[in-house]
Formats: C-alpha cells, structure tokens, sequence
C-alpha cells in the first residue's frame, strides 16, 4: 500500500484524533480507530504510531487502548485562552442536572457535527450513556444536533442535508432527510429538540439551542434519562427550563470577549 503524502495526511490525522477524542476518558480500541475513521489497519496503526511518537495520543501498555496524548492537552491550553467557553457555561449544566435530577449536557456545534464539551451526571440511578463528554454526532442527530440544525438558517440547514445523504445509512430511517426536516420543524415550533429514543432504545433526550452574537446556534444545552421519566408533561417542564437556561447562556457568552462569530464554527 503506498504511503499516506501530503495534504491527505492531514486529514486523516484528523479523523484519527477526532476518533481518539470521542473515547474521552476510556479511550479506543485500535478497531474503534479503524471502525470510525474507515481507515484501512495498517493505515491507521501507521498513523497512530507516528502521533504517538509525537505525543499527540498516548497508549495503555496494559490494555492496548489509545487516549489523547500530553501534546495535546499543552496545544489545548494554549487555543483555550480563544475558544473555550466552557466556564462560562459549566454553572449552567450543573444547574439543569440538580433541578433535573437528569444528566445534563452542553455541545458545540463544529462545522457539520456537535461535539459534547461538557456532562454532568443527574441524581436519578439510571441514566442514558448516548452522550459523554467528547462524543460527536452529525447535525440532526441526537437532542443537541437537532436543536443547532433547526436553528441555522434555511440554505445552510438545506446545503448540509443535500451534502450529506447518508445519515439514514448510519443512523436508520430515522434520519432520512425527510424525518430530521420534520423533526426540526417540530423543533422550531415548540422551541426545544426531542430525541425519544432514536439512538438507543429506551434513553430519551431534550435540547435547546445557544445563540452567538451573529444570532446563529452555535451550541446546544440537552438533558438526557431514561425514556420513563419524560412523560409529556414533564417533557414541557424540562423544555421550559431548557429554553429559559439556553436564554441566559446565551446571553452570557454573547457578552463574553472570548466568544466570537465565525463562519459556521463554533467555540470548542
């Protein structure tokens, strides 16, 4: 197999980070490298290697299993001082998960997917585990991706379903361009996403968008539990605090100088 050369290394550089990043604190398995990226084995351990030589991600010598590396976090500290908001918000999710007692979430939105940057755990037992911190899902899926997509405006939210067909291959029927269009028209009339177990069977999900200071959507607050405990009447009461919450945030970040507008990408 020829070699991996020029800008093409970049990107699948990045496909593997990203892959690495989406196992958080547990990290991956080198098949899980291989299975999310679509990178051939010896393309995959290839590059691994060489990131690991680098410091950029970091393996188990007892499990095998990768993590992100101590580069990483020193690059991380660095870009923070722009584009963390994480502060700011963590106040936010703390709040909706003790007067939820559900698992509440805060994700941004980069480029075509929602990445999960903050989690804090409810007091209720049982929990949904869809998401946790660093996972990534495409626009449109889960709670958060719904709410961002239902939000941009109509070219984009059209331009980014017609460039991308095939989340109904990946994620079911139910994510057809026809089921997220009306998903998210649901959406923008009562003001907050549903995700009524659409990724794992049983776990149930609710999101509101934050706007930036160009009024876009660029981050998402969702709660997420067991399908049991979101009634339709308490769908309505968590939806209302979502949506109050997101308000405030929004408004906080909006007034924060290190959140700035940028062509579709938001603070992460």
């Amino acid at each position: 197999m020829d070699a991996v050369k020029g800008a093409q290394v970049v990107s699948r550089v990045g496909l593997v980070l990203r892959a690495i990043s989406a196992g958080a604190a547990a990290g991956v398995a080198g098949s899980e490298v291989v299975a999310r990226t679509g990178l051939t084995r010896p393309t995959a351990h290839r590059l691994l290697s060489a990131l690991a030589a680098e410091g950029l991600v970091d393996q188990d010598s007892r499990t095998g299993r990768w993590f992100a590396g101590p580069e990483l976090y020193f690059l991380g500290s660095v870009a923070a001082t722009r584009y963390d908001v994480t502060d700011v918000a963590r106040e936010t999710v703390r709040t909706l998960s003790a007067r939820t007692g559900e698992s509440a979430f805060f994700s941004a939105r980069r480029g075509d997917e929602t990445v999960c940057l903050i989690g804090e755990e409810g007091s209720f037992p049982l929990r949904s585990f869809v998401l946790h911190e660093g996972v990534r899902f495409p626009l449109g899926v889960a709670s958060a991706g719904l709410a961002i997509l239902a939000f941009l405006p109509a070219p984009q939210a059209d331009a980014y379903l017609r460039r991308n067909p095939q989340l109904s291959e990946a994620w079911g029927n139910s994510h057809s361009p026809a089921a997220i269009r009306f998903r998210a028209e649901q959406t923008r009339r009562q003001g907050y996403a549903v995700n009524p177990g659409l990724i794992v069977e049983g776990s149930f999900g609710l999101a509101a968008a934050v706007f930036d200071r160009a009024g876009e959507p660029a981050w998402a607050l969702s709660v997420t539990g067991v399908e049991s405990r979101f009634a339709a009447e308490r769908q309505r009461e968590i939806g209302a605090l979502l949506l109050a919450q997101a308000h405030e945030l929004s408004k906080r970040l909006q007034a924060d100088l290190r959140t700035q507008p940028r062509s579709g990408a938001a603070s992460v």
